[in-house]
């Protein structure tokens, strides 16, 4: 497990405990990766956002509108449906893939980009869950869907884009994509499920065909210099104009998630809180930002389940009582 505390700006705690693998005595350390799983979530709308002030996209444009080769082929309830709905899970979009395209996707036959394209089409060429606008449905596909969009608008992969526009200008040098490391080595911690009682030490993600609902790893340090941002403290020029950030960290009306954050309201954060946690079924990581308080906590562990989020839970409540008791 490991932690990290941004307050006013500045790194102020970090600490690691534990190995990268079990059965390996190899420490995990405070500069490892972790992976992330849907806190990619708020970094792919941050991107999203990056396209709409510069006015290659805008919150409202359409899913037809932007994919026109694939209007012919989806549900048609899906071509009115909006960048600003999919990012705040308001699109309709099923909760679980299509079984046959996440079955493909799972074989990695072609290219990240290909592949979700391909597995976009078969989820737009079937009626959507619920009448789009209507109910919050959590859907990874819907942020698949605003990732292939951001790739036929600038002709580049999604993993390329959010490399160039995110990770560069933040100093991400951490940052990537799937596994962390060496596959077979112990250079980076290993992910962990438990299977009939063991615990078992694994080197895999999801298909990159939901790359940008959440396969990106990194490290907490650089995981801290993201969250950075969306308190209003990064390194240098702001990426984003304070108008659009409120956008991205407000919900629609009635609801608690916004573009990739939930929004609670918090006392210990002065009002509303920014939070989402993230786990790929092999990893777990949670990250709780206080705006008002110029504050921000980052946990992980290189294991899921109950116990995985009942620690790092644990583990940002002692930060957040260190750090922000008056």
């Amino acid at each position: 497990m490991a932690v990290v505390v941004v307050k006013d700006g500045k790194i102020c705690d970090r600490a690691a405990v534990g190995v990268r693998k079990y059965g390996d005595p190899t420490p995990v350390t405070v500069d490892d990766q972790f992976h992330i799983g849907s806190c990619t979530k708020s970094m792919t709308a941050t991107l999203a956002a990056l396209f709409i002030e510069e006015s290659k996209l805008r919150w409202d444009s359409t899913i037809a509108e932007v994919l026109p080769d694939l209007k012919g082929k989806m549900d048609a309830q899906y071509q009115s449906v909006t960048v600003e709905q999919l990012l705040t899970h308001r699109g309709g979009v099923p909760g679980s893939p299509p079984s046959a395209a996440w079955k493909k996707a799972w074989l990695l036959l072609v290219t990240p980009a290909k592949q979700r394209n391909e597995f976009v089409a078969a989820v737009l060429s079937q009626p959507p869950e619920a009448k789009p606008g209507t109910r919050f449905i959590y859907s990874n596909q819907g942020y698949a869907i605003v990732g292939v969009m951001l790739e036929t608008i600038a002709g580049k992969p999604w993993e390329t884009l959010i490399t160039e526009r995110l990770f560069e200008p933040l100093k991400m040098k951490s940052a990537g994509f799937g596994v962390p490391g060496t596959m077979g080595k112990v250079d980076q911690p290993w992910g962990h499920v438990h299977e009939n009682g063991i615990i078992k030490p694994v080197q895999a993600d999801n298909p990159p065909a939901i790359g940008p609902a959440g396969t990106v790893h990194c490290s907490l340090e650089d995981m801290a210099r993201y969250t950075m941002i969306h308190i209003g403290h990064g390194e240098g020029d702001p990426l984003l104009k304070p108008e659009t950030f409120r956008r991205l960290h407000t919900p629609p009306e009635g609801a608690d998630y916004a573009c990739g954050w939930g929004t609670p309201k918090r006392g210990w954060a002065g009002g509303t809180a920014l939070t989402h946690a993230g786990s790929n079924t092999m990893w777990f990581l949670v990250m709780w930002l206080a705006p008002e308080k110029n504050f921000s906590v980052v946990a992980a562990t290189n294991i899921a389940g109950p116990d995985a989020e009942k620690g790092c839970d644990e583990v940002a409540a002692v930060m957040i009582k260190k750090w922000l008791s008056d």
